[in-house]
């Protein structure tokens, strides 16, 4: 049994599985302290499975409702883990906004997507949240091929204005009136995107209903300007209100004891007028602040805002991890959380928080000696390289935690840039502060890089300019899938001009390697995956690599045998090709017949072409390239191209040559271990495909 405390209340009763809403305020819902191990009773979400069953029910039933989705969330979130925070905070808004429109016909999208569970639940995949992130489950973010009330598919931040914008000009065009709402959370609202579809919202009249859901944080805190603005529409003490007309209305605004968090910001308290907020100085119609988990406002509010003409803003409170008192003490550490562990004895104390975006672990029994994950071997590459060098500043588009820079941030808060969820912006701010004799690191996730792609050729790489890339996440990033997936990196660094690409194979050739790349003056990369490493022993003082220098890690078989195999293998499929290899060679046939060269590549650009070219006139026969990337442009394709176009020993052994990487096809989210295991990726796969191309 599950128990909770009521706001109101100075005990804590055990909690029922539902309550009985007549002794509730209204807008008044129930924290629990616990996530329960069993299924909760749900009676009422039970009957829940369209939209269309909310149409009916009173404002005390949904208030009930708001009870058994967020028990259900935290039930399903122990057995599955997943993104948590976020959900938990925006059930009464899912509720309400179920309730009103009339979905799918009226279109809701969600920027991100992190929030989007509880609107799984009412939309017919209650029974399957247990499978979220699983293999073959449902996704970990809204996907238009699992649901016809998934409007849109997400996973990077910002771009639900744009797609609800495009839609509602879509519905206008063909004559059809229906609603579309845009959920934004304000660390989404920090990127440029969002303001791009702003403006053209005004530009075009459109009928648009947005959302912000203002909750202080993106994954850390929010900050900047437009942090600060929101805290001063907080502070006054006063909102727009929306009258039954649909006109704003200055208001002095409702105590809301439970956010207080903007007191931290210190805004200068006035009293504002209308025209007194940047959304209004674009052209919206803004309303509020209200009360995000007060389903009565909501729903006078809302019913209200989605009869006026023209692009419209609703600005309400929430509280990230509403309803679960440890997350709302800590909602950075409760974004995501792993599932339970098994031991039915343990409480949710034994909860495992994730501090990182997408890096949520399902293994939950601690290892004897852990391993460091990549992004902690950066955090100390980052402190002990700035007691170094004075000269080192560091950059993050608003993954302080996941990118394991917190005690660089504490030790040298003032070589510390989060510039929010601003991507382009990062990459850009980084050539800028390189042309003045710093030297700029910008630590961002492969698949947040994509979006800084102009800004990397134009500002970076164009003036080659002294700036390092640190790149997490790279490779298959698991159970949050092909949106967050760091798979096309290889491709789209190779082709610029002045990059280098360092791919290490462990954790302590990343930080030797990310040394290696901070020395060299011009524009840099370190590619390195999410998780844990293979236990290597990072060594101290620091080293500098050769660049573009590849390794031989190991010979096996004869030197006389007739075949002759060479593994060009890249970052961590070093240590796969490694085992592969040793596979292959104890073959009964093979192991006097066979001789494999397993090569840790090291550089994938430049390439190491005088190894190459050795192995070559060593009489290779048979060459496999190995790299957790799309084979097409990947690293194989990198050595495919020397081979054919500048390689003098290759136009006369001419030997056999494999590709070994991620086929032509987004890979769905599951474990890595399955994922990799689908792409041929495991050490099982390679060393069928090992023994295909030597048979």
């Amino acid at each position: 049994m599950q128990q909770s405390t009521h706001s109101s209340q100075s005990s804590a009763p055990s909690a029922p599985s539902a309550i009985d809403s007549a002794v509730l305020p209204a807008g008044l819902q129930q924290t629990f302290v616990q996530i329960p191990r069993t299924r909760p009773t749900t009676p009422l979400l039970d009957i829940v499975n369209t939209p269309d069953d909310l149409k009916s029910l009173t404002t005390e039933q949904l208030i009930t409702l708001a009870d058994e989705l967020r028990l259900f969330l935290l039930y399903s979130a122990g057995q599955s883990g997943g993104h948590f925070g976020a959900n938990l905070g925006v059930v009464e808004l899912t509720i309400v906004l179920h309730h009103l429109l009339d979905t799918p016909l009226d279109q809701i999208v969600w920027d991100v997507g992190h929030q989007a569970y509880a609107h799984k639940v009412l939309t017919g995949r209650r029974d399957k949240l247990n499978t979220i992130r699983a293999k073959d489950g449902l996704t970990a973010f809204p996907e238009r091929a699992e649901s016809v009330y998934d409007t849109f598919g997400v996973g990077h931040s910002s771009t639900a204005i744009s797609a609800g914008l495009g839609m509602s000009l879509a519905l206008r065009y063909q004559g059809r009136a229906q609603t579309v709402a845009c959920v934004i959370g304000d660390g989404a609202m920090t990127g440029g995107m969002a303001f791009e579809a702003m403006n053209d919202a005004v530009q075009q009249d459109a009928d648009l209903l947005v959302i912000l859901n203002d909750n202080d944080m993106s994954i850390s805190c929010s900050i900047g300007g437009f942090s600060r603005h929101l805290a001063m529409l907080w502070e006054s003490g006063y909102q727009v209100d929306i009258s039954e007309s649909g006109a704003p209305v200055l208001r002095q605004r409702p105590m809301m004891q439970d956010f207080d968090r903007r007191k931290r910001h210190s805004a200068q308290r006035y009293v504002p007028q209308l025209e007194d907020n940047l959304f209004k100085a674009v052209g919206f119609t803004y309303f509020g602040p209200f009360d995000g988990h007060n389903i009565p406002e909501l729903l006078r509010v809302l019913s209200l805002a989605k009869q006026v003409h023209g692009p419209v803003l609703v600005h309400i409170y929430t509280t990230k991890g509403k309803g679960f008192a440890p997350a709302e003490a800590d909602p950075v550490g409760y974004h995501a959380i792993s599932k339970l562990p098994a031991d039915d004895t343990a409480t949710a104390d034994s909860t495992v928080a994730s501090h990182e975006a997408i890096d949520i672990q399902l293994a939950t029994q601690p290892k004897a000696a852990p391993s460091l994950k990549y992004s902690q071997v950066f955090g100390q590459f980052l402190c002990d390289k700035a007691a170094q060098d004075d000269k080192l500043l560091a950059i993050t588009p608003a993954m302080e935690e996941g990118s394991g820079m917190i005690e660089f941030a504490r030790q040298f808060p003032e070589r510390f840039f989060d510039v929010a969820i601003a991507e382009q912006h990062a990459v850009t701010l980084a050539a800028g502060m390189a042309t003045q004799g710093v030297k700029p690191i910008v630590a961002i996730y492969s698949t947040f890089l994509q979006r800084g792609y102009d800004q990397l050729i134009h500002d970076v790489a164009l003036q080659n300019l002294d700036v390092m890339f640190a790149i997490d996440r790279a490779g298959l990033v698991g159970e949050d899938g092909a949106t967050h997936a760091g798979v096309f990196d290889y491709a789209f660094l190779r082709c610029i001009p002045n990059m280098l690409i360092a791919a290490p194979k462990d954790e302590n050739e990343c930080y030797q390697l990310l040394n290696t790349c901070y020395e060299y003056q011009g524009s840099t990369a370190v590619r390195y995956p999410r998780g844990t490493g293979t236990g290597a022993m990072i060594q101290r003082p620091f080293q500098n690599y050769k660049i573009g220098q590849a390794v031989v890690e190991s010979v096996l078989g004869v030197d006389t045998a007739p075949i002759k195999l060479a593994i060009l293998a890249f970052g961590t499929m070093v240590a796969t090709a490694q085992q592969a290899a040793e596979i292959v060679i104890k073959d009964d046939i093979l192991k006097t017949e066979c001789q494999i060269h397993v090569v840790n590549m090291r550089w994938v650009k430049p390439l190491d072409s005088s190894l190459i070219e050795r192995l070559l006139m060593q009489g290779v026969t048979h060459i496999a390239t190995l790299e957790e990337h799309m084979i097409m442009g990947g690293a194989g394709s990198a050595v495919n191209e020397y081979l054919l176009n500048a390689s003098a020993a290759f136009k006369t052994s001419r030997p056999a040559i494999c590709n070994i990487g991620i086929p032509d096809y987004y890979v769905a989210h599951g474990s890595q271990a399955e994922q990799l295991t689908d792409c041929g990726l495991d050490v099982a796969g390679v060393t069928r495909q090992l023994q295909q191309l030597l048979s």
